[in-house]
């Protein structure tokens, strides 16, 4: 793996006098076996000790009825009867590793360097305030270009992948807070994870990990990049692609109730205009593309879902402890998506 110089979080995470975190790594799969091997056996190689290791496969169409050989230590294999989802499979799993200070969630698709896991508790060490840690991801086929540096929240409710696609510089590699990781290679605080809810198993999958991130940037927690963890990502190798119908329904649907979960206080109305307007834009144009069946199903799947997202919005905005302002700093504000890597957001 491709390896850039950068002065933060350099040193190892070893001598008599540190106390590791302990850390757990939750792998949800589905129809990904071809990948998953590869995964296991870079966490195998890690440098960390991983305390315990949940592998949920979600009902994939003929599981093996055991893992591949190499494999972490204390690693347990959950068959699960149906497809959970990805937030309730990673939510389960999560309950039963109350015995790990942190747990990674890992993607079978991502693929860790061999310290990755040591730089992000070294990271937990360095920043206390901070509740999550994201990795940096470099497409798995084409190792020189960035697959993200976390997840970018536009003020109108549209998230991206920031950094997606560019090619790897150093500038890229800042030591900074980032909306929400990518939760492909992102590692959180167990107790918080769980104290704030978790992944929203109303979600299923996609946009769930920045939902999360916006409950914790609320709740007064801070979400940072740690530029020395590296891994290798595939991208939706379960979910036969980004463009695929399902994900474009469910990332879209899930767009409306992030926004309305999270978005706090005047900022919510202000910006609400702007939200509505990102809506029917992006339905016009999948209409344009032959694509707008999906697109009207998604959005009023989220309408009808409104009700229940109002009471969620409710319990989050009464917990609240971060100020309007540090919110609207964190949001993105230009026209189109910015996906230059090197642009600092403020904490």
């Amino acid at each position: 793996m491709d390896s850039l110089s950068a002065d933060t979080f350099s040193l190892p995470l070893a001598g008599p006098s540190i106390k590791r975190p302990t850390v757990g790594v939750i792998i949800v799969n589905w129809n990904t076996f071809d990948v998953l091997e590869r995964c296991l056996a870079a966490l195998a190689e890690q440098q960390a000790p991983i305390h315990r290791t949940i592998v949920i496969d979600n009902a994939s169409s003929n599981p093996p009825e055991e893992l591949p050989s190499k494999r972490p230590a204390n690693t347990r294999y959950i068959r699960a009867a149906e497809n959970l989802g990805f937030a309730r499979a990673n939510n389960l799993a999560m309950a039963e590793l109350q015995d790990c200070q942190w747990v990674a969630l890992v993607n079978p698709d991502a693929f860790l360097a061999p310290d990755c896991l040591e730089q992000l508790l070294l990271a937990t060490m360095h920043w206390p305030q901070a509740a999550c840690f994201g990795a940096v991801t470099l497409m798995a086929h084409e190792p020189a270009r960035l697959d993200g540096i976390g997840d970018a929240y536009h003020a109108s409710g549209l998230c991206w992948r920031l950094g997606h696609g560019e090619p790897l510089s150093e500038s890229a590699f800042l030591d900074r807070p980032i909306f929400s990781p990518c939760a492909a290679t992102a590692l959180y605080r167990r107790d918080i994870y769980q104290a704030v809810g978790g992944l929203d198993e109303d979600f299923f999958c996609y946009c769930e990990d920045v939902d999360l991130g916006f409950r914790l940037w609320l709740a007064g927690y801070q979400c940072r990049l740690v530029p020395n963890a590296r891994a290798l990502h595939v991208g939706s190798a379960s979910s036969g692609g980004q463009r695929s119908d399902f994900a474009l329904y469910h990332g879209h649907r899930n767009l409306v109730w992030t926004y309305v979960k999270n978005m706090p206080g005047a900022l919510f109305w202000l910006l609400l205009p702007a939200h509505i307007l990102m809506n029917l834009l992006t339905t016009l144009v999948y209409v344009c593309r032959g694509r707008g069946g999906v697109l009207l199903r998604a959005k009023r799947d989220a309408i009808r879902g409104l009700p229940q997202m109002w009471r969620k919005r409710r319990e989050i905005q009464a917990q609240r402890k971060a100020s309007l302002m540090s919110i609207w700093r964190l949001l993105e504000k230009g026209l189109g998506r910015q996906r230059n890597a090197t642009k600092q957001p403020l904490p």
